[in-house]
This record gives C-alpha cells, structure tokens and sequence, in this order.
C-alpha cells in the first residue's frame, strides 16, 4: 500500500518541519510549501490526498488559496483542514464556504488533534484491534 501525501502549505519554516515530523512519524509522505501561490502550484503538480493549510500567509492566504483549489477541475476534490492562530468566526464559515473540512487550532493540543482528525478522515490507518 503507498503512503498517503499531504501538502503542508505554512509560511512558518519551524511550523512546517513540526508538522512534516509528526506526519511522517504516522506513515505519510509531505510536501512542503511556503505560501499559497507555491501550495496552489504543488498541489496541481501532485494532487495531494489532503492539504493542510495556514490560513495566514504571505502572497496569498489559506481562504483564497482554497477558493482557487475549489475552482480548479484538478484540485476541487481535494480535502482541506486549516491550521490556524486564529479563531475568528468570519474566517472559519469563509473556509467552510471554500470547502475547508476541519480547522484545527494551533495550540497545546494540535498535534493530537491533527493526528485523531487524520485518522478519522482515514488519511492515517488506525491500529488493528488485536
């Protein structure tokens, strides 16, 4: 079975080796980009199985990179999660209106919230029951 790939689309470079760790730790291959000009071209390059994206980012931010990936025949189908400082209401129903499915919060529990997500949406293969 191959590994699945996610697109990591963050502008933070720390942020993003954070994430790419802690994905690769659970059996995915990442790709990385800087902004949402670059994730836009990475993602119609290798049409990612999922993109995880910042939502505030130089060039481009995460809503309008989602809203080009949505109108994209390429990338439409694309799940996104966006990962983000920010709790702001308008921005988050923004998102959903993009076709973003999850916003995880950058906090003390962001990892494990990442993580449970991605196994939820079958991204990550839960552990067989024995």
């Amino acid at each position: 079975m191959s590994k699945k790939t996610i697109l990591v689309v963050e502008d933070s470079p720390t942020q993003a080796v954070q994430i790419r760790a802690l994905l690769v730790a659970n059996g995915l291959h990442v790709e990385i980009a800087g902004d949402g000009v670059e994730g836009l071209e990475r993602a119609n390059e290798i049409l990612p199985d999922l993109i995880i994206l910042d939502l505030e980012m130089p060039r481009m931010n995460g809503i309008e990179m989602a809203h080009e990936l949505r109108g994209n025949p390429r990338t439409c189908k694309i799940p996104m999660i966006m990962f983000t400082r920010h709790d702001n209401p308008e921005a988050m129903a923004m998102g959903l209106g993009e076709g973003i499915v999850d916003f995880i919060p950058k906090d003390a529990f962001a990892k494990v919230v990442m993580v449970e997500t991605l196994k939820q949406m079958g991204i990550i293969s839960r552990p067989v029951a024995r």
